[in-house]
């Protein structure tokens, strides 16, 4: 089976690695506009040639959108057109959703669409930071899915079996809601200590001298390319926002108790918080 990967970057390239190795693709071939990352793509291995797009959905059975949402929603009606009729499987791993199924609802080749969210990655991007083993037992959510054909799904659930993945479904805005909780607003925290830590670095140049793993481990998120987050936010606005409301709140919640000098409040605060143990152990 021939494999296309649109963008083999930290997701694409991991996709392509352990696709190719594990025996689920024969031939992979990759689009890639910018010409360092190409060359990267094909000196590391994960692809076997650079092509256009319409070469590339011509040539593959199985086409995977790996770009940001903003090129994923100009580049799948593209992709759409030239799989209609032919067969071809369309796959995104945006995550963000609503948009694109939005985009692609009346496509003649919807059918041929399959969107999915594999819950993935690191903070590193770029074909550089492909990794094998990255999807393994991590979580696959299939989005809309009765919107696309039974055999397109059937490939796609096949494709994350091989990927080692553990499979759900649910509607595109109920996804993109879940993950502005479990990801997005992680990110925009990262993205905020560190700046609040490197205004204070202005004065106190011994300050990451002191950071621990708690810090490593809290900001890590921080390093994420800005060309991936910004329209992940912008597409989710809505979402992220009331996440974003929410989480402020709390923090003047701990603020008050703090300010007040309200320990007991502030034990409260903290035993509520590690109810999270009884979900991530």
């Amino acid at each position: 089976m021939n494999l296309g990967i649109i963008g083999p970057g930290l997701i694409g390239g991991s996709m392509a690695v352990d696709l190719r190795r594990r025996g689920f693709a024969g031939e992979v071939l990759a689009v890639e506009k910018d010409a360092v990352a190409a060359d990267a793509a094909l000196r590391l291995g994960l692809a076997d040639t650079v092509v256009e797009l319409e070469e590339c959905v011509r040539r593959c059975d199985v086409v995977v959108l790996a770009v940001p949402v903003d090129a994923a929603l100009v580049l799948l009606p593209r992709a759409l057109d030239l799989a209609d009729g032919t067969g071809k499987t369309v796959l995104d791993v945006c995550s963000v959703k609503e948009p694109l199924c939005k985009a692609a609802s009346g496509h003649p080749a919807r059918g041929r669409y399959v969107a999915t969210h594999p819950m993935a990655g690191t903070e590193y991007s770029g074909p550089w930071a492909a990794q094998p083993g990255l999807f393994d037992g991590r979580a696959c959510i299939f989005c809309d899915a009765e919107a696309s054909d039974p055999d397109a799904l059937e490939l796609a659930e096949r494709l994350y079996g091989v990927l080692n993945m553990r499979l759900s479904r649910l509607g595109a805005a109920e996804h993109d809601l879940h993950v502005a909780y479990v990801s997005h607003i992680s990110h925009i925290t990262s993205f905020a200590l560190a700046q609040t830590v490197l205004d204070k670095e202005k004065d106190e140049r011994h300050i990451f001298d002191l950071a621990s793993g708690g810090f490593e481990s809290t900001v890590r998120l921080a390093k994420s390319s800005p060309d991936m987050w910004k329209p992940i936010l912008s597409h989710n606005r809505d979402n992220v926002l009331e996440v974003v409301d929410t989480y402020l709140e709390k923090m003047k919640d701990f603020r008050k108790a703090i300010a007040e000098d309200d320990t007991d409040r502030i034990g409260e605060l903290i035993e509520d918080a590690n109810r999270i143990k009884r979900i991530l152990k």
